[in-house]
């Protein structure tokens, strides 16, 4: 089993869990706007985070970024359970992508 897969379980295992035993619950509970919220937090932490890499480069600022990116992908997979989606059907969207220009799948979505 994969990280993300068992991630994914746990995050709907966690549907059911008492908002004051799990930290997952409790966003669940909060509702969509709650999980938009630390979403956006989590997507600036990164912004942040990535400018330090550009601008130091050190160890200690790459595992910064790479902490707050592990932040924003788990933070994501929660608002996509929330929404019933999961990490596999974004994994799909990659992959149909894979063979395609960048410039021609984006002319695609723009069209």
């Amino acid at each position: 089993m994969t990280v993300l897969e068992e991630l994914t379980q746990i995050l709907e295992q966690r549907k059911s869990d008492d908002p004051g035993s799990s930290y997952v619950a409790s966003l669940y509970a909060d509702g969509l706007n709650k999980i938009l919220e630390k979403v956006g937090e989590e997507a600036t932490e990164v912004l942040i985070a990535a400018k330090d890499v550009g601008t130091e480069s050190s160890d200690a600022a790459k595992q910064h970024l790479t902490d707050e990116v592990a932040d924003l992908w788990f933070h994501s997979m929660v608002l996509l359970a929330h929404l019933d989606l999961n990490a596999q059907q974004v994994l799909d969207v990659l992959q149909a992508r894979f063979g395609t220009s960048g410039l021609v799948e984006k002319a695609n979505r723009d069209a």
